[in-house]
């Protein structure tokens, strides 16, 4: 039992790479579990833990809870050093964190730099949820004379506008149709 914690992380790596939870003799392989009554006791254990589950077709899948990671009891300041706890916080899963209604929520790939001094930077996933209406001052995707494009919303002279985070850029005034694609309620980066 003291050891579940490693094994399951061996398996989220084991996921990560092939997209799958490994077969009953992989998995001993894997962790090092001789007996097949051992894997089967590890199952056992994963399952009650909530992190793993059994198929209608009788396959071993993740459930949410596999993918949740642990969020350090402390925060980490931006400013000066300050001791944190390492572990003992929360568990989040990224899903559940940035997305409330997944059925109307797409991630869009941010090109340009139109949005820098939003902290939107190219390459980065937009978290948007799909929605006709939105209040001055989101960040919307949106459909202006047929194009898509993320920008603030704002009001000028009692019309809507789509106002670009950096200077270099100008105020997308539309000269035709403005339809809002979505709201943006998250953005992902990979660092690295």
């Amino acid at each position: 039992m003291s050891h579940d914690r490693q094994y399951l992380e061996k398996l989220q790596d084991y996921y990560a790479r092939y997209h799958v939870l490994p077969s009953y003799a992989a998995m001993g392989e894997l962790l090092g579990l001789k007996s097949k009554s051992s894997v089967a006791a590890l199952i056992d254990r994963l399952k009650e833990a909530g992190f793993i589950e059994t198929t209608p077709g009788r396959r071993l899948a993740p459930t949410a809870s596999f993918f949740g990671r642990e969020v350090a009891a402390s925060p980490v300041r931006a400013g000066l050093p300050q001791a944190v706890e390492a572990g003992g916080g929360e568990v989040v899963t990224l899903d559940s964190y940035l997305i409330e209604k997944p059925s109307r929520t797409v991630l869009i790939r941010v090109r340009g730099d139109s949005m820098n001094d939003a902290g939107i930077l190219d390459g980065d996933l937009a978290v948007v949820e799909c929605t006709p209406s939105a209040k001055r001052g989101d960040i919307i995707v949106a459909i202006v004379d047929d194009e898509f494009t993320l920008k603030r919303l704002e009001l000028e002279r009692g019309r809507f506008v789509l106002k670009p985070e950096n200077k270099a850029f100008p105020v997308i005034r539309p000269q035709g149709t403005l339809e809002i694609f979505g709201v943006m309620v998250g953005l992902v980066r990979k660092t690295h």
